[in-house]
């Protein structure tokens, strides 16, 4: 299954590990690092990141859409899947 990230991108739903938020230093460190490796993916159109998806390659992609939306949208697809809808 395919989640939509936004503005038209898509990203496979079994290749998610997590989605968090950018804010932390953690986080902004994993960004650049991924940047160096050139494993880093912005899907944000030049618009603000608002979460980051981490991949199962290793790829780090950034998004412009909130954590909660993102995760919205992969329950939805679960709850498709599952029969639920």
């Amino acid at each position: 299954m395919l989640v939509n990230i936004g503005f038209g991108n898509i990203v496979s739903l079994s290749r998610i590990i997590a989605v968090v938020n950018p804010g932390s230093s953690p986080m902004k460190r994993m960004k650049d690092e991924a940047r160096k490796r050139g494993k880093l993916i912005d899907a944000t159109e030049g618009r603000k990141t608002r979460s980051i998806i981490i991949t199962d390659s290793d790829h780090i992609i950034l998004s412009a859409l909130q954590v909660e939306t993102i995760l919205q949208r992969i329950n939805e697809i679960n709850r498709v899947e599952d029969g639920d809808l």
